[in-house]
């Protein structure tokens, strides 16, 4: 409906569901820059903030219920005035009570343990792929790199691309900090598939994506905060995000 680079902000905006107060302004300014009608747009952003929400409602009625503290996005709040802390905030609007240590590192730690709980199944995703697997060696290693990502390597694929943006400004810095090394291309055009390096290299692009999710989220929720920013956009260069 708009530009690319439009639609790409708004998108980043509604990842989590929610849509700022800051975030819609930043939004709004953008678009009064392509010189489109502001209320025009406020309609079509309320549709789709709409959407996006009614989406999330029928995805969560249809998944089985879980022990609450269980669950992404359970209600914070903030120990120093007790205030409610809206998701992806660094510090309290209220008292402005910094989250440094606010469950730290907890994202990050409940994605290896969904990816690790996977890999338990690699042997018997090796044996009913490669009929070969029994022999070992090479030409177990061969096949299983002729044949691609098999299925415990899609559904920890699928894992990275549907886990939630962290919402504390350690969880995305910790995360970043994981994930970027996880995002570059290893070997040269010789040794990029060997297995070693193909096990790594075949996970690129699904880790290259969530950071650049988390990066663009980040920018709209940590504008105040020049120094976290400094440290996010050199992230985004080492990975040539814009």
């Amino acid at each position: 409906m708009y530009n690319e680079q439009l639609e790409k902000l708004i998108e980043m905006a509604l990842l989590d569901g929610e849509l700022t107060e800051k975030e819609k302004q930043l939004l709004f300014k953008k678009a009064e820059s392509f010189g489109i009608d502001l209320d025009e747009f406020e309609m079509v952003l309320d549709a789709k903030l709409f959407e996006r929400q009614q989406a999330a409602k029928s995805s969560a009625a249809s998944a089985p219920a879980a022990p609450k503290s269980d669950k992404f996005g359970d209600i914070r709040k903030c120990p120093s005035c007790g205030a409610i802390v809206q998701s992806f905030s660094a510090k309290c609007v209220d008292c402005g009570h910094e989250f440094s240590n606010i469950e730290a590192n907890a994202s990050i730690q409940k994605l290896f343990k969904m990816m690790n709980d996977a890999e338990d199944l690699r042997q018997e995703d090796s044996s009913s792929n490669n009929p070969f697997s029994a022999m070992g060696g090479l030409m177990s290693k061969q096949l299983n790199q002729a044949m691609g990502p098999g299925k415990v390597d899609k559904k920890k694929m699928e894992i990275i691309s549907n886990f939630p943006i962290p919402t504390t400004k350690d969880d995305i810095m910790e995360f970043l900090s994981l994930a970027v090394p996880k995002s570059k291309t290893i070997g040269n055009f010789l040794t990029k598939n060997t297995p070693e390096n193909k096990a790594h290299n075949d996970f690129v692009n699904v880790w290259k994506t969530k950071c650049e999710q988390i990066i663009m989220k980040a920018r709209f929720s940590l504008k105040d905060d020049k120094k976290t920013l400094e440290e996010i956009n050199q992230y985004a260069i080492e990975l040539d995000i814009k």
